[in-house]
């Protein structure tokens, strides 16, 4: 199998694909070759909740990987994050963070996320193409979790263009270098908050590490780069592929233009029809599981495609179309069970303050160029735009 993200056709539109590899099983043996181990992909819906819940799915990529031969050089902080382990340390991590961006949380951030919206529309061109993702769906969520979690303003830009690389496929020694320069960067923000302690999350989880819930270093640092680079990666692409649909969807943008108050109940369906995260990250089974129907044998990875499961008619009759009254909300957009993404309180307050002002102060706004000319993130975890000209 031909890796998809060297494909422009599929990173133009993966659900044909989708489609196809789901109608034939929705848990299927991937070929030979395929990331060069044999494994499992699951396309449909049902499947993929069930796996995502599964506890014999094991995210611990050191167990994983302990016996095999490998040439990355992945800094230990970001190949160890918590995305990468099972309960309990897992559990232990989680709850550190999860006070964070529970919805009371996330209520007292929105009025800052509204002045930081209004000041990045303020500088919008007027009749004038300019790219939306620079514009407002990367500085937003960016600026966001850098103040919750103290990050200078000064290190914004670095620390967007090193998360870029992060999940630039193809190109492991990109990746690697990219892995080593945020965990160092967090290191020295570290040091600089014990020096000069704050008021902000990393402060907070400093004080974690040196109190009694005895985070060890690396834990620390890893738990700082994976909320810093999460926190944004996928709200930036949630965002210019929400406006991206609507554009592809007339009435439903000229829906919400006049009546911009149902944005947030327009959220899941923006979420479901074209994905942030194509492919959930790494898991493998600990024992034989049947999925669908399929026995996968043990020790083998098992990719969970969402972007797929989120376009199964079985769960979502006629799924390529976007349809703002669907009740959407068993979208898996941010997972399923334990590895839910603990952020999705703050990505849905940053998406509906965002759609919503643009919308209302920028009634007019309209896709700049032909669609099939727009570039795609080259990456297999996530989907995205490189950039989305418009006019407004």
């Amino acid at each position: 199998m031909t890796d998809p993200t060297q494909d422009p056709r599929f990173l133009q539109d993966p659900y044909p694909a989708y489609a196809a590899l789901r109608s034939a099983c929705p848990v299927q043996p991937l070929p030979p070759g395929s990331g060069g181990r044999p494994g499992f992909l699951v396309t449909g819906h049902a499947e993929a909740r069930e796996a995502l819940g599964d506890g014999r799915l094991s995210k611990d990529t050191a167990v994983f990987f302990a016996d095999k031969e490998s040439r990355r050089r992945l800094h230990p902080a970001v190949a160890r994050t918590m995305l990468a382990c099972d309960p309990p340390r897992h559990t232990r991590l989680r709850k550190l963070v999860t006070k964070a961006f529970t919805t009371g949380a996330v209520k007292e951030l929105r009025p800052f996320i509204a002045r930081v919206t209004d000041e990045l529309l303020d500088q919008w061109p007027t009749g004038e193409r300019f790219d939306f993702v620079a514009g407002l769906a990367v500085p937003l969520p960016v600026i966001v979790i850098c103040e919750l979690l103290g990050v200078p303003p000064a290190d914004r830009a670095d620390v967007r263009r090193r998360s870029a690389q992060l999940f630039a496929a193809g190109e492991p020694d990109v990746i690697d270098a990219a892995s080593h320069a945020m965990a160092d960067y967090m290191t020295e923000l570290v040091a600089a908050k014990r020096r000069a302690p704050g008021d902000s999350l990393l402060d907070r989880l400093i004080a974690a590490r040196d109190g009694a819930d005895r985070l060890s270093e690396e834990e620390l640092v890893s738990l700082a780069v994976l909320l810093l680079v999460a926190g944004h990666e996928t709200t930036t692409n949630a965002l210019g592929n929400a406006v991206l649909a609507l554009f592809r969807h007339p009435a439903e943008l000229a829906r919400l233009r006049d009546r911009p108050a149902d944005v947030p109940a327009a959220l899941d369906e923006l979420l479901r029809f074209d994905s942030s995260v194509s492919t959930a990250t790494f898991r493998f089974t600990t024992e034989p599981v049947t999925l669908g129907g399929t026995d996968i044998p043990a020790g083998v990875p098992v990719l969970i495609a969402l972007g797929a499961a989120n376009r199964d008619p079985a769960r979502f009759p006629a799924p390529d179309l976007l349809d703002l009254d669907r009740a959407a909300a068993a979208h898996l957009g941010f997972g399923h069970g334990i590895h839910r993404c603990v952020g999705a309180p703050l990505a849905r307050a940053e998406m509906e303050i965002a759609l919503g002002a643009v919308l209302t102060r920028f009634p007019g706004i309209r896709l700049a160029v032909p669609a099939e000319q727009l570039e795609w993130r080259r990456t297999r975890l996530v989907r995205g735009l490189t950039a989305l000209p418009v006019l407004a």
